[in-house]
């Protein structure tokens, strides 16, 4: 850019709803298989910088530091595509992962204890009240 800072696209800043923190959840899945990946927190600059660098940049909010997946791990996360959810509160960020995920070193966050939920299956015919 020539003497202005770069901004997020004014269209996508009006559609986000953010934390008070000014935070948006952005949750991140393989584009191919659908594994969801992690969650991560992205703010205006964040986001602007996923959609425009094509590798993934969150907020961290412990650090208070921009951070972008793979730089220090070589876990990169290349971006496929952003979707904002119809609330305006949450991303889809679909990506093609390299490695592990998350900071434990799995592929995946989401591999910790199941909490038990009741699974059951979908009738076959659903009766409307």
């Amino acid at each position: 850019m020539t003497g202005a800072e770069a901004t997020l696209d004014p269209a996508i800043a009006a559609r986000l709803k953010r934390t008070k923190d000014g935070l948006v959840a952005a949750i991140v899945q393989q584009y191919d298989s659908r594994e969801v990946l992690m969650l991560g927190w992205m703010n205006d600059e964040a986001l602007r910088r996923t959609l425009t660098e094509g590798r993934v940049t969150f907020w961290s909010r412990s650090r208070g530091e921009y951070w972008r997946k793979g730089d220090t791990s070589g876990h990169y996360q290349y971006v496929k595509s952003v979707a904002l959810d119809c609330d305006g509160d949450a991303l889809l960020v679909e990506v093609d992962q390299v490695g592990a995920a998350c900071h434990t070193g799995q592929r995946t966050c989401f591999i910790a204890d199941n909490l038990g939920a009741v699974a059951i299956e979908r009738p076959s015919r659903i009766e409307r009240h």
